[in-house]
């Protein structure tokens, strides 16, 4: 006969540590909330500019030219756009990795709040930065008679084609991939 090696169980502390170390572990990303509150303050911040860009747009409009008046609308929606990219990041990533929001008592929210998961949101989020970016390339354009300097046009273009072209391989990337989990 043979001895063979009989485990040794566990000692009662050593369950009691992975439980702890994994409660740990999983209530650290409420060290995420304080992030998304900085994110709610930079919107604030956002809006004060907004009030103050439009304000100023309003007050100098009638003296302005026709591309002028394009050009302040522009950066209005530039601001806004930016101000919907902080939005849409805090509600997704708040909703994604801190805690589920609860909207059955609030049915005037919008419903996307809690739909958009992790790749949406790379979506999303590429498809902001490349609506900024061509805001910043038509901006370019239509002051292109002021000051025409071809090579940081040549630079707006090139760096707006990257986002272009990143935000399609993202988006076929994430079609194929669900393509592979659903096949």
């Amino acid at each position: 006969m043979s001895e063979q090696s009989v485990p040794t169980p566990a000692s009662p502390a050593t369950p009691r540590i992975m439980r702890g170390f994994e409660y740990v572990l999983f209530n650290s990303r409420w060290l995420m909330a304080p992030f998304y509150v900085g994110l709610v303050v930079a919107l604030a911040v956002l809006l004060l500019k907004f009030a103050r860009m439009l304000w100023e747009f309003v007050l100098h409009a009638s003296g302005y030219k026709s591309t002028e008046v394009i050009l302040d609308a522009l950066a209005l929606i530039d601001v806004t756009l930016v101000a919907n990219l902080i939005l849409i990041v805090v509600f997704s990533g708040y909703e994604n990795f801190v805690s589920r929001i609860d909207t059955s008592g609030n049915p005037n929210w919008p419903i996307w709040i809690t739909k958009i998961d992790f790749a949406g949101l790379k979506q999303k989020l590429l498809a902001s930065i490349v609506a900024i970016s061509a805001i910043h390339v038509l901006e370019a354009f239509l002051n292109i008679d002021a000051a025409f300097d071809a090579t940081r046009m040549t630079w707006l273009v090139a760096v707006h084609l990257v986002f272009v072209i990143s935000a399609l391989l993202l988006a076929l990337s994430d079609r194929w991939g669900n393509a592979h989990d659903e096949g």
